[in-house]
């Protein structure tokens, strides 16, 4: 049963990949990285600071640290456990898809850290800042998933890994809202 997922995983993975083209390359590679990204982390920063004041932003800058910490971690485990290649190592698929970022990565991929960090960061701000930017959680999660598919065309992960790697984020993130809001409620006159 593994076995026919896997298989049917690296059809979608060839369909999925092979959707790209020379002209969007460059944009892809650019948003597949984490580095991409640090302006908007410090955006999210500045929303938390400006809408919950620095106590909760220190609260929330914490729990978001530990939430990557846990999910990357998590993944890493999968990744080891399984020990299944990733596409650009995966000799059997060879030549068969588009191989753009494979450069520098690690020898498996399942499940995608990428796609667990981010979707698990888009759903925690999303939530916190809900109340003062009821339009936020979609754009995250949709930022989150871009960067999710980003991992598909440039070849360094199957949509299994990416799905299973949401799955992680998603988990971790409901985890530590619990925990954040919790900690809110237990020291929320010391928060003020």
């Amino acid at each position: 049963m593994v076995q026919d997922f896997f298989d049917w995983d690296v059809q979608n993975f060839l369909y999925f990949n092979n959707l790209g083209s020379e002209k969007w390359d460059n944009f892809w590679l650019i948003a597949t990285e984490k580095e991409t990204w640090i302006p908007l982390y410090i955006i999210f920063l500045i929303l938390l600071y400006k809408n919950v004041g620095w106590k909760k932003t220190l609260v929330a800058g914490i729990c978001i640290a530990l939430m990557i910490t846990c999910a990357d971690q998590l993944t890493n485990v999968f990744k080891n456990g399984f020990q299944r290649l990733r596409p650009c190592h995966n000799p059997d698929i060879q030549g068969m898809f588009r191989a753009i970022g494979c450069e520098g990565r690690g020898k498996y991929g399942f499940t995608s850290a990428h796609a667990s960090n981010h979707i698990a960061v888009a759903i925690f701000v999303g939530f916190v800042l809900r109340k003062y930017y009821k339009w936020l959680l979609y754009v995250l999660i949709a930022w989150a998933l871009m960067i999710a598919y980003s991992r598909v065309y440039v070849g360094v992960h199957y949509t299994g890994d990416i799905f299973f790697g949401t799955l992680i984020g998603i988990f971790f993130a409901i985890l530590f809202l619990k925990i954040y809001y919790w900690i809110l409620n237990k020291y929320n006159t010391s928060l003020e």
